[in-house]
């Protein structure tokens, strides 16, 4: 089993990889090469923002059978106020990026009648985040694609299906805090569990995802989030 997680140096993917490893031969990819290269793992530098050919090229190589589309960028404001050139980033991360690297990844998947494609989305794509739009919108895109994808690969045993976590311990869930006008406690307090998800949640999620318990589970959003897609 060849694993590849994007968005590995940090947070949600750099655990998801430490979890994984003992299942399969990982593989990472990110931006920083430094903090890559403590994951102890093959890596590949590349910023999903860009040009992507050089991961297509490392996808084919090591003949990836699970991929992981955990990479994600987040900016925070009204959508008039909004940089064009943020808006093309945030959509070419999150969403465009994520479905060439599974376009790339299909045919060995379908050749080898097996696969699992975990597409790690966010609760702001279930229910909408206000000054969010360009995130919320870029992740509820990730379910429909997920949704049809499963469809079109059922037949091969390829799974599709993505994880919408919520408020998340990691660096980009407190910065997205910092940016936003609520404190982290008064966002704990409209969570029902009164809590973050840890990161090893969504790992220990992922790795059930990809093993033959939950071959039955296709094209579903799984929402990962102490509650909070069901109400306040």
């Amino acid at each position: 089993m060849n694993i590849l997680i994007t968005g590995a140096s940090k947070g949600i993917g750099k655990a998801i990889a430490e979890e994984l490893k003992s299942i399969g031969n990982v593989f990472v990819t990110g931006r920083n090469e430094q903090t890559l290269k403590k994951l102890d793992c093959k890596y590949c530098v590349c910023d999903l923002s860009g040009d992507i050919e050089i991961l297509n090229n490392f996808i084919i190589e090591n003949k990836i059978n699970v991929l992981i589309n955990n990479a994600a960028e987040y900016v925070y404001g009204a959508l008039e106020t909004l940089k064009e050139e943020d808006i093309q980033r945030l959509y070419q991360t999150n969403l465009i990026a994520p479905a060439k690297l599974i376009a790339t990844a299909i045919p060995y998947m379908k050749q080898n009648k097996w696969g699992r494609i975990i597409n790690i989305g966010s609760i702001s794509g279930v229910m909408g985040e206000a000054y969010a739009s360009i995130y919320s919108s870029s992740k509820a895109g990730l379910l429909g694609l997920t949704k049809a994808l499963a469809l079109e690969l059922a037949q091969y045993n390829i799974t599709v299906n993505t994880i919408n976590p919520g408020w998340v311990e990691t660096r980009l869930g407190i910065d997205s805090i910092e940016e936003s006008e609520f404190s982290k406690d008064e966002i704990i307090e409209c969570v029902p569990q009164k809590r973050f998800i840890k990161p090893i949640e969504i790992a220990r999620l992922c790795k059930y995802l990809i093993s033959e318990d939950s071959k039955g589970l296709t094209g579903q959003g799984i929402n990962l989030c102490a509650g909070l897609s069901v109400g306040i």
